[in-house]
């Protein structure tokens, strides 16, 4: 199975076609989103997957802020860290490639399009992201970011170590060995 058949095999995310909609702002919904990837309403964990699913194919983010579209209202809504949360790594060896998971369900092909990425935290330490689709990002959860130091190798770059990861041809930092 070459690239091109193995990405159209991926699980992808049923996204509704926001890209053709331009409804007006309507202001705050008290919808957030916690740094673990669940979904709240008024400080309430919404439980049916359907729903999140449903809120999830019409959420964009613009200027750093994430709003949820419809043909006919934009409504802003909350994201603690990123809108959704790397799960679990699947390694296809004979590929060289690696498929993140998403919380949500959404098989991902680390990439070009679909970069990892190092982004600061609060208390200085850098932890691996996925460029998603509209701006969004997941982050990873533990396991899978352990899945991934599983898979790194080491490279030397202007004196430093620091810990990588191939997919799909390209490398991508892991982090900096101290």
């Amino acid at each position: 199975m070459d690239l091109k058949q193995l990405q159209l095999s991926i699980q992808q995310p049923d996204l509704a076609p926001i890209e053709l909609w331009d409804p007006a702002f309507c202001g705050d919904l008290p919808i957030r989103i916690d740094r673990h990837g669940d979904w709240f309403y008024q400080d309430s964990k919404i439980q049916r997957p359907q729903l999140v699913q449903l809120f999830a194919s019409v959420l964009t983010r613009q200027q750093q802020e994430y709003f949820l579209l419809t043909p006919v209202e934009k409504v802003r809504i909350q994201v603690e860290d990123a809108a959704f949360v790397i799960v679990a790594i699947d390694h296809q060896t004979d590929a060289g490639i690696l498929i993140a998971t998403t919380n949500l369900g959404h098989q991902v092909l680390i990439n070009a399009e679909r970069p990892m990425f190092l982004q600061a935290q609060p208390d200085g330490q850098q932890l691996p992201y996925l460029q998603l689709w509209r701006g969004l990002t997941a982050k990873f959860n533990r396991t899978a970011y352990y899945q991934l130091a599983a898979l790194a190798f080491a490279v030397q770059i202007e004196g430093k170590t620091s810990l990588h990861i191939s997919s799909a041809g390209l490398n991508f930092e892991l982090g900096v060995m101290d």
